[in-house]
């Protein structure tokens, strides 16, 4: 692509490249289609991409993304604070919501322990979880964690940090496929997981 087609081009490309799912051909076609926008949508999209990175930040609370101190969730006092359920990523979230039948609260994990990808338990948002749990009346956590190596290695962690402090540590039920992702399971699926869920 460098040999025929101009520089930027080839540089927006490889921008695009580096994102989760996108490969070089597919690169290629979000940089023409850039490139094909008119004025005013191009800088509609950059507008965008520069705001979410400038105002977008973790919840004080929750680890969640958020444009306010405290996220929705958080500040929402219909929602049961003493149930907290822990997941990877701020996605996760989303696909929780989407089941309508969790009424508890979040924390966000940003990550999973992986050793081999030098991702230790430092690097997670866990002493944040901690602090919560020591600073409020948490009677619950649910490890939600994906049910991959990673997952099941941080929801055992993470149990065997609770505990000592007398709070009930629940798994999510194995209706998640093994190797399965969150973000991608229904609504159902979600659901039968949480009412299920079993403690470790």
């Amino acid at each position: 692509m460098a040999e025929a087609n101009a520089l930027p081009l080839v540089v927006l490309s490889e921008q695009f490249a580096k994102l989760p799912g996108i490969g070089m051909k597919s690169a290629q076609r979000l940089a023409y289609h850039v490139m094909g926008m008119s004025d005013e949508d191009a800088n509609a999209f950059i507008s965008a991409f520069s705001a979410a990175r400038k105002k977008v930040h973790a919840c004080r609370v929750c680890q969640n993304f958020t444009d306010r101190e405290i996220c929705p969730i958080c500040s929402d006092v219909r929602r049961d604070h003493t149930v907290i359920c822990v997941v990877e990523s701020p996605k996760d979230i989303t696909a929780f919501e989407r089941t309508k039948e969790y009424h508890g609260v979040y924390h966000v994990l940003h990550g999973l322990i992986s050793p081999i990808d030098g991702v230790t338990p430092d690097k997670l948002r866990i002493k944040e979880l901690l602090y919560r749990v020591n600073n409020s009346e948490v009677s619950e956590v649910i490890m939600a964690t994906n049910p991959t190596v990673e997952g099941e290695a941080t929801a055992m962690y993470l149990s065997k940090l609770l505990k000592p402090l007398g709070i009930k540590t629940t798994r999510l039920a194995f209706g998640l496929p093994i190797g399965g992702i969150l973000e991608y399971a229904d609504e159902v699926t979600l659901y039968k997981a949480l009412e299920n869920r079993n403690e470790i």
